[in-house]
């Protein structure tokens, strides 16, 4: 009897598949959807500290006095927060699978006040979607992993919810971030965050976005750093992101050693339902290879459990090129 169920974050899941923050949860409508189709878990559409700045400042045009500039920087705050702790209300209410709030931050300011009433307001756990582009020259690197740290450490204190840290792939050592996230209290920790990226129309010289959905190629990438990470820091849970778009893709992050993977572009292309497909799937690979849960096949292939680990190190496609002709 195949059991997809699993842990994440401390999570009980009926299965690893997660769909991840976007316009797929942005309401309770599509989170009943996406609990329907077979879903483990939810991402809430995020709350992102840059909207709410966005907003502010959008408001406080024409102020000249500075109380008015900070009762509209309160009222915008508070408002986007209340609406947001609304829907993790009533997503719990209609929905019988973890929810889990995101924040997107880029400062640890006193955004983190917001983890407690996310807390109170009855999320499972919390994703913080952190990113800071580093384009200041005079800035040491370190500078910018200092803020990822010291935001964990301050949401850390605010709530007792599993965390669960997004992150993006441009670490110059990523194993190490991830094991001091894990020291600063992390749960788990999610490889890799998607983010916009602008794109030039040579037509007209605009900028625009670029792709906005992953690939399955996008796969490789995540892949290899599940495997190599989930056999150093093995003391926190991995979720893989970005290049998830069947049942097997699922079943390789599985093997690599991730505990669940979260998927978004490819029920954008094909829609909610395909959870089922990719369900399906995973479970006709598990009973031809006799597995009767994730458990058994965890971690079978990561980068510990390898006789030559190599394989995950290697950059170059010199091996590859050598034997084409």
């Amino acid at each position: 009897m195949i059991d997809l169920s699993t842990s994440f974050a401390g999570l009980s899941m009926k299965s690893p598949i997660i769909v991840s923050s976007s316009g797929l949860t942005s309401s309770v409508g599509r989170i009943k959807k996406v609990a329907a189709a077979g879903a483990g878990a939810v991402v809430m559409k995020s709350l992102f500290e840059e909207q709410i700045n966005y907003e502010v400042g959008s408001m406080s045009e024409g102020q000249d006095y500075p109380e008015a500039v900070d009762y509209i920087r309160t009222y915008a705050r508070e408002n986007s927060l209340s609406q947001y702790l609304s829907a993790i209300r009533e997503a719990k209410e209609a929905v019988d699978i973890p929810v889990i709030a995101s924040i997107n931050c880029v400062s640890a300011s006193e955004w983190t006040d917001f983890a407690k009433k996310i807390e109170d307001a009855g999320a499972d756990a919390l994703e913080l979607n952190i990113y800071f582009l580093p384009i200041n020259k005079e800035k040491d690197p370190r500078e910018y992993e200092k803020t990822y740290l010291q935001l964990v450490s301050e949401v850390k204190k605010k709530t007792d919810l599993p965390l669960i840290i997004k992150l993006g792939n441009g670490f110059s050592n990523i194993t190490w971030m991830v094991n001091q996230l894990y020291h600063r209290g992390a749960a788990a920790v999610v490889l890799f965050n998607r983010f916009y990226a602008p794109d030039i129309n040579t037509d007209d010289l605009t900028f625009g976005s670029a792709e906005v959905l992953s690939s399955p190629a996008e796969l490789r990438n995540s892949l290899r750093w599940i495997g190599i990470v989930s056999s150093q820091v093995d003391q926190l849970d991995l979720a893989a992101s970005t290049g998830v778009h069947s049942g097997m893709a699922v079943v390789k992050q599985i093997l690599a050693g991730a505990k669940a993977v979260q998927v978004c572009s490819v029920l954008y292309r094909n829609g909610l339902d395909y959870i089922r497909d990719m369900t399906a799937e995973m479970k006709k690979w598990m009973e031809k290879n006799h597995y009767e849960s994730p458990g058994d096949f965890r971690g079978k292939m990561n980068y510990g459990s390898l006789d030559d680990p190599s394989v995950y190190e290697r950059a170059q496609f010199m091996k590859y090129f050598s034997s084409m002709h």
